[in-house]
């Protein structure tokens, strides 16, 4: 994206602000009235970011929504932006360019036979507060999934011993080894100190905030507040050396989101260095030699995570997977991506992949059983599995003549989903099936999505990963519980796909199977209808290079991923703080 190409006065920035503003997630209603420009809130930010050395600082917006509170990775939610990544550290960073894992902690891991891996640590490692970071800690962090509360719990199901053979050599011997999971363990998982986090009662993992946290990472916790997370360069750190990264800048301040109108405001005034808010319409500030995106055209913004209707399997008649396929053809992603995104997000490809995976698409089966806009198609599939319009009121009722009545809910304020939401219905209404979209609070639709009390719903969780084991894990999770929190939120009852998501999890991917399983994945996926892809959300990312340029672009310096929501500092984030530089 490209801004205009001039300095924004205050006055310009807030109005542009107020203009393009979104309230939590995504923003006013599109059609709504445009609210009075925070000039207030602005100001403070901007004070926030006078009380730092300008040129020493990077100031970062757009993955903290409340006062940092939190300071413990283990849950992998509610913590402080940074505490995976600058704080504490993986085993192993991952490349979302090549979908290849590169050394971090460790300085190499291999399998030495099929149920047995090994990992050597680096040496030199150590925790920020002096003492040396070791095998046992990798022991005991792998370990704490021993306690079923724990998030990594599920790997003991599967893993048989960890064992320290020496100070810098872990052995790991498995059961059932899954080497798709294990390699996504192995860079989503931070290593913890044994010395601090042994001290926890077990009932406390998830629940210490951690104060005063010690770290491994790049960045020590320097302070934080209401308005802000402040962390400063840890200059003791391992990686220096061992990994050639130095680090610029003295402070990395993530400022709270008091709104993305005052991101806007102060992205505009320079205030701020990299934004990863949803802006809407921040693409028609054009020509702009201060500010800019990852692509300087349409979509703009990297793909991050695949946009899907997941259709209550539970209910009639979205139990019926043609009457699924049917709403696939009836929905115009081409109008929500020109409406509602205006062109900053792409069309999803049918099989709901990522372009990363773009290698992976079976064309052949895509070809058979792939789906576009055609209302016609829609028609035909309805009309073939007996759905009419038997009373004569524009809407098909079942093949048991009963009324079809469905809504559709997205979070209220998320506008792009709102709008979204709006056009989705319209197409359905238009195909025949009466659907309304309605707007509750974002804590109901996620009890609706766990609780499996809604009829249709969009949702995004399934992003860029080492493997497409995480997006179908997503789509035919099993077994289906009370409260869904993984994935399957349509609740789809396939124990065929599920198992073959359980074999793609255990084959490698230089396997001749692996191919071939994939293929049978996407015919299910695509017959079957657990969810259906819409549109691949951007890795919102906004920058302003007055202070500091370099920032990763398409063909530019760096291909790393500029973003500090979690989970990302270990798939780029850190390396493009590094290959930052002073804009003078």
């Amino acid at each position: 994206m490209n801004l205009p190409r001039r300095r924004w006065p205050l006055a310009v920035a807030v109005t542009t602000a107020a203009a393009l503003t979104l309230a939590a997630c995504s923003g006013d209603p599109i059609d709504a009235p445009q609210e009075t420009p925070d000039v207030e809130g602005l100001a403070e930010a901007q004070s926030l970011v006078s009380e730092y050395p300008r040129e020493e600082t990077v100031f970062t917006s757009g993955a903290q929504w409340g006062p940092p509170s939190s300071w413990n990775p283990i849950p992998q939610s509610g913590e402080a932006t940074g505490v995976r990544g600058l704080l504490y550290e993986p085993l192993f960073s991952f490349d979302p360019a090549t979908l290849e894992l590169e050394p971090w902690l460790a300085e190499r891991g291999e399998w030495t036979d099929a149920d047995t891996y090994v990992l050597t640590l680096r040496d030199g490692l150590t925790w920020q507060d002096g003492e040396v970071l070791d095998a046992e800690d990798v022991v005991f962090t792998v370990e704490l999934g021993k306690v079923p509360d724990v998030r990594w719990s599920n790997l003991w199901t599967w893993l048989s011993s960890v064992t320290a053979t020496d100070a810098t050599t872990v052995t790991f011997e498995f059961s059932d080894p899954r080497y798709q999971e294990w390699d996504n363990f192995l860079y989503t998982s931070s290593v913890l100190p044994q010395h601090i986090v042994s001290t926890w009662a077990e009932t406390d993992y998830n629940s210490n905030a951690n104060e005063d946290p010690i770290g491994s990472g790049a960045f020590r916790y320097s302070t934080h507040g209401q308005d802000r997370m402040v962390w400063e360069r840890n200059d003791d750190w391992w990686g220096t050396e061992a990994l050639g990264l130095e680090f610029p800048m003295t402070y990395v301040v993530d400022i709270v989101n008091p709104s993305n109108e005052v991101a806007l405001g102060l992205l505009l005034q320079g205030g701020l260095d990299l934004s990863n808010n949803f802006l809407p319409g921040v693409q028609t500030l054009a020509d702009s030699d201060k500010l800019g995106t990852y692509f300087d055209e349409a979509p703009y913004m990297l793909s991050a995570n695949t946009a899907v209707l997941v259709p209550n399997a539970t209910r009639a008649p979205m139990d019926d997977a043609e009457f699924r396929r049917a709403m696939a053809f009836a929905i115009d992603v081409d109008k929500i991506v020109a409406n509602a995104y205006g062109g900053i997000v792409q069309k999803a490809h049918p099989t709901g992949l990522l372009p990363a995976y773009s290698s992976l698409y079976d064309k052949a089966v895509v070809d058979e059983h792939g789906f576009e806009y055609d209302a016609d198609e829609a028609a035909s599939i309805l009309a073939a599995a007996g759905y009419e319009d038997t009373d004569g009121d524009g809407f098909v009722e079942t093949p048991e003549g009963e009324k079809i009545e469905l809504d559709l809910i997205v979070p209220a304020g998320w506008t792009d989903w709102m709008e979204s939401a709006r056009v989705i219905a319209e197409d359905l209404q238009a195909a025949g099936i009466d659907v309304t979209a309605d707007f509750p609070d974002s804590g109901a639709v996620d009890d609706a999505r766990s609780s499996g009390d809604f009829d249709l719903l969009i949702n995004n969780w399934a992003g860029l990963s080492n493997t497409p084991w995480t997006y179908y894990n997503y789509l035919f999770h099993q077994p289906v519980r009370d409260l869904q929190l993984v994935g399957n939120f349509g609740r789809v009852p396939d124990a065929g796909a599920w198992a073959l998501v359980e074999q793609l999890s255990r084959t490698a991917s230089d396997s001749p199977e692996y191919a071939r399983i994939m293929g049978e994945l996407q015919e299910m996926s695509l017959t079957q209808m657990p969810m259906i892809p819409l549109w691949y959300n951007g890795l919102w990312a906004q920058y302003n290079t007055s202070t500091w340029g370099n920032w990763p672009t398409d063909g530019g310096d760096s291909t790393a991923y500029p973003s500090t929501w979690g989970g990302f500092w270990q798939m780029g984030g850190l390396r493009t703080l590094a290959a930052l530089q002073p804009a003078g």
